[in-house]
């Protein structure tokens, strides 16, 4: 009988401190935990619960300020925290390697990306450069990457999310590690190419039987590639256990109040999310007892008082809970008060029966590719001896013929893929681009070709709300001169009326009115979203885009900032055009979505016919590429990556990478528009019959399963 395989990678009461002027940081207490070879680990929690500070403190890149200690931290059976700083940099990237959260900011924009992959080719294994050139282009064929001599010729800024995050696992591959570490590498990533990675990810593990440690929010994707999960909060461990028993059956309070916080992708009544009340704790001058009693609708008074200790509910599993097995009769929305269905009242008939508050009529916009030089051709006519120039530009049409109307209080979802047209739409609608051609009115005024100063008008009624808060707000001004800005742009208010107002735009975010005297840098993730709400409610807009407002929130922040802006669309009237590649956030905000790709529109309708065949192929491929518990369902995987730069126009948009093409007629005839039910439309040669017996990605997951 062979001994039992010993742990490579084993974590026992990892702590990390920080000396600061107000005391002791404590970033990490007690964190334990195994990893296996060829085991993939999931590390869960809010942003600030020290994923990343676990990922750091295995490859000792904290530096000299943090204080680490462990019983045992050791890799491969050998000590980590014992090994001299040679040593430690011997390790890093020969046998463990990191991915990091942006490959954009991770590659080294100034070199190609072929020598990026092969410098620990050259540094770890002794290979010549030009021996780990050619091993590094062997390796971006093995992540998936189509034309890989081209790809390692290029620069990173030259490559797509999805071909960056490729080439950054490429890199963290050459030195053969036996264990990876994720941090976060999907977060800003289209769902399609998210699914990609996560097969090669997968496909990785098994093929080189390498260990995964994988650090993320999203539960959904910690289901898909993870066999066991570690969930964290402010710095300890609150569960631990197989990853589809600790979902199925969540026996900590906070890993309760994570799932419930998920936006859930089906059909039928929409309920309000249940998000974690509060805030983490204050790390320098934590409370006593369980750390997450303040936030725990669970809580006794033996939870105030007493650090709770590790018990086993099942075979497996340690949850740090007083209360475990008492609280698995009570739901986490009873217990924070209930699940109410989301009001629909200003989405519904009557919004529809009212004019539209935006409409846009066959918008187009077009980029030309390249420079001078790249459009030049030389061409040589039959009969003449010479060639002659001809100057033949390439563009990309990032809008080509989008046609939408938006109600007031209506929420318009807007998905695509990365490159499709979103925020060029956006934008565009609000004439912080100009169209090459078509029609934009909003609120009965036609601004599409008006010059600037018969738009300022309508600047007040429309708004926009980015991705990035730490781009989009000021980091040298105040919250409160932050939203007072437009304030004293547009003429309405200033001096002591304008700080009244104020706060009375912060109190209707969920915030003090105290936070005006605060900067960008002292707030968190979903408090700079709620400034940037408020600025953009500054002018009391009618009409706001959402640019993948909520895409890198944590879920219990995400579930907040939605309940917000479900909130102020009922009881201001706002209508809202929801851009983001997240269909979970969709079917639950939106009343009606346009599924977008290569400048155009595939399908649009109300949530329930979208989300239900009959639907456009493009749109069943997004569907199933969501990460998500589905029992019986594989994903449709597309045959490139990304969407293509260019659409001559002729044949449907989505042909070189339809898994259901027809063949010639879809290269060469432009899809009939169908419509299965009113206002449902989608474009595609497909008979609606045929569509509508495909299976549906939603109506396969299991009553109760997270999104």
């Amino acid at each position: 009988m062979s001994p039992p395989e010993a742990p490579l990678l084993e974590v026992e009461d990892l702590c990390v401190s920080y000396a600061t002027g107000f005391g002791v940081l404590r970033a990490l207490h007690g964190v334990s935990f195994r990893l296996m070879p060829g085991e993939a680990l999931g590390l869960a929690g809010e942003s600030g619960s020290g994923k990343s500070t676990v990922a750091l403190a295995l490859l000792g890149l904290l530096g000299p300020e943090a204080a680490v200690s462990a019983r045992r931290l050791r890799f491969g059976g050998r000590d980590l925290l014992s090994r001299s700083p040679e040593e430690k940099r011997r390790l890093r990237g020969r046998a463990m390697a990191i991915v990091f959260q942006d490959p954009f900011t991770a590659l080294n924009p100034s070199i190609p990306v072929g020598r990026q992959v092969a410098e620990p080719m050259v540094f770890h294994r002794g290979l010549a450069e030009s021996e780990a050139l050619a091993a590094a282009i062997g390796l971006l064929h093995q992540v998936g990457i189509r034309r890989p001599e081209v790809v390692a010729r290029s620069y990173p800024h030259q490559l797509s999310g999805g071909m960056q995050q490729r080439a950054l696992i490429a890199t963290a591959l050459a030195a053969e590690p036996e264990l990876l570490i994720l941090d976060e590498p999907t977060t800003a990533l289209d769902v399609t190419i998210e699914a990609q990675i996560l097969d090669l990810l997968e496909s990785l593990r098994r093929s080189r039987r390498l260990s995964i440690l994988f650090i993320s929010h999203n539960l959904g994707v910690i289901h898909r590639l993870c066999e066991s999960v570690c969930i964290l909060y402010a710095g300890e461990v609150c569960e631990t256990g197989p990853t589809k028993t600790v979902f199925r059956d969540p026996a900590h309070p906070y890993t309760r109040g994570l799932l419930a916080s998920l936006p859930r992708l089906a059909v039928g009544d929409r309920k309000r999310l249940s998000p974690i009340p509060g805030t983490l704790p204050d790390l320098e001058d934590p409370p006593p007892g369980c750390l997450f009693h303040p936030r725990c609708p669970y809580g006794e008074l033996r939870c105030r008082r007493e650090a709770p200790l590790f018990s086993s509910p099942g075979p497996q599993r340690s949850v740090r809970c007083w209360r475990v097995g008492e609280i698995g009769g009570v739901s986490w929305e009873e217990a924070v008060g209930g699940a109410r269905p989301l009001a629909d009242e200003a989405g519904g008939p009557a919004a529809k029966a009212s004019p539209p508050l935006v409409v846009v009529r066959d918008l187009r916009k077009r980029y030309r590719l390249g420079g001078f030089w790249d459009a030049l051709r030389w061409e040589k006519p039959a009969g003449r001896k010479f060639p002659r120039p001809s100057w033949a530009p390439r563009f990309l049409h990032a809008l080509d013929g989008v046609s939408l109307a938006i109600a007031p209080g209506e929420v318009l979802g807007l998905v695509g893929e990365s490159g499709c047209g979103k925020t060029t739409l956006g934008r565009t609608i609000l004439r912080l681009i100009d169209p090459d051609d078509g029609a934009i009115v909003v609120d009965g005024r036609e601004i599409g070709s008006a010059p600037e100063r018969e738009i300022r008008p309508v600047r007040r009624l429309a708004q926009i709300v980015f991705q990035n808060p730490d781009s989009s707000l000021n980091p040298r001004k105040t919250v409160g001169e932050i939203i007072a800005r437009p304030l004293e742009r547009f003429g309405l208010a200033s001096g002591a009326q304008a700080r009244r107002r104020v706060g009375e735009l912060l109190e209707m975010v969920r915030l003090a009115p105290s936070y005006a005297s605060r900067y960008p840098h002292q707030l968190s993730g979903g408090e700079k979203q709620r400034v940037g709400i408020a600025r953009a409610l500054a002018t009391s807009p009618r009409f706001l885009v959402c640019d993948e407002a909520v895409s890198a929130l944590d879920v219990s922040v995400q579930a907040a900032v939605l309940n917000l802006l479900e909130d102020l669309r009922r009881e201001l009237g706002l209508a809202f055009l929801f851009i983001t590649h997240d269909l979970s956030v969709v079917a639950h905000l939106a009343h009606r979505v346009l599924v977008m790709y290569r400048g155009g529109i595939c399908e649009e309708g109300a949530i329930a016919q979208v989300l239900r065949p009959p639907f456009h192929p493009y749109t069943e491929a997004l569907l199933s590429a969501v990460p998500r518990i589905d029992r019986g369902r594989s994903r449709i995987r597309l045959r490139e990556e990304g969407a293509a730069a260019e659409f001559d126009g002729r044949g449907c948009r989505f042909q070189d990478r339809c898994p259901r093409i027809l063949g010639k007629v879809c290269r060469t005839v432009t899809p009939p528009l169908l419509e299965p039910a009113p206002g449902h439309r989608i474009h595609c040669h497909h008979r609606l019959e045929t569509l509508a017996a495909l299976p549906s990605p939603v109506d396969a997951a299991p009553p109760g399963a997270i999104p």
